[in-house]
């Protein structure tokens, strides 16, 4: 035991939320810190994901980005919401507000980047193709209850949107240091996604020896030894990063960059609108533009 730690209680596996009804329950011990949380660290860690989803609202709201990115950071927001409920209580229905958000919430972000250089007809058809592969994916995970292919469906979709993403950047952003901030941003993103998948695994493989050692330690000091709860730090600043990625190419896409500033804010990369109101008569004219054409 370490100096100034208590021991760990036994594990619980009947608490305030009864028996888990999950179809997962992770290496955290149950009920140790609190009868009314069953895994505590893997819930609270869950805060991260909720501040940088609000966050992402909040700035998203404030620089005038397009819609999109509120419903996909309100999405992520969700999952957060889902999760820190789904690891509170280990109950399956919460479960499912955990994973099944993350699928919706992503399939935001892929309808984007692959509607770009799409007449309106193609990105209805691309709209409804993922909506359609969304819900036979519900179906078929809610009738076999394998998480394996939550966990699939959600790494394929992501794998697109960063593939489509860098096409997309390549393609359009010719100013070079826009474009290194956009490398820099894709980098730590997925880099720190891959960090937190990586301890997510250590976690799953190496569960016994984790658990021996934080009894060894005692608390707090076996915390750092979570390593779900990591992932959902190490998870959730990387999608923040991935999703101030996708705003500031948007920006490249639309040809608004002129009123954009990427920059920086409590630490975390931020697109800033710099001229709101050269922004609006931009977007005015497109829309008169294109009504225009539809006219003719």
């Amino acid at each position: 035991m370490l100096p100034f730690a208590w021991p760990y209680p036994p594990e619980q596996k009947n608490g305030y939320w009864g028996i888990p009804t999950s179809t997962i329950d992770w290496c955290e011990e149950n009920y140790v810190v609190s009868n009314y949380i069953a895994e505590a660290l893997n819930t609270t860690t869950n805060s991260v994901f909720i501040l940088l989803a609000i966050f992402s609202i909040y700035h998203a709201v404030r620089n005038k980005l397009e819609p999109r990115f509120i419903f996909t950071a309100f999405g992520f927001l969700l999952v957060g919401i889902g999760s820190w409920l789904f690891h509170m209580t280990l109950r399956y229905h919460f479960q499912l507000l955990d994973e099944l958000p993350m699928i919706y919430a992503t399939c935001i972000p892929f309808w984007s980047v692959f509607s770009e250089f799409k007449t309106p007809r193609q990105s209805i058809l691309v709209a409804v193709g993922i909506f359609t592969a969304a819900n036979l994916l519900t179906v078929i995970y809610l009738y076999f209850r394998n998480p394996t292919i939550h966990q699939t469906a959600y790494g394929v979709l992501n794998g697109f949107i960063i593939i489509r993403s860098i096409q997309l950047n390549l393609r359009v952003v010719h100013d070079k240091t826009a474009r290194i901030q956009l490398h820099k941003t894709s980098i730590f993103g997925i880099g720190i996604f891959l960090f937190g998948y990586f301890l997510w695994n250590l976690d799953i493989h190496f569960c016994d020896f984790a658990r021996a050692t934080r009894r060894d330690w005692g608390m707090p000091y076996g915390f750092v030894l979570e390593g779900h709860g990591w992932w959902h730090i190490f998870t959730g600043l990387g999608v923040y990063y991935s999703l101030v990625y996708e705003e500031y190419l948007r920006c490249f896409l639309t040809g608004t960059e002129k009123f954009y500033k990427f920059s920086w804010s409590w630490g975390l990369p931020v697109v800033y609108c710099i001229d709101k109101h050269g922004l609006e008569r931009h977007r005015a004219i497109k829309e008169l533009a294109e009504h225009d054409k539809k006219n003719l």
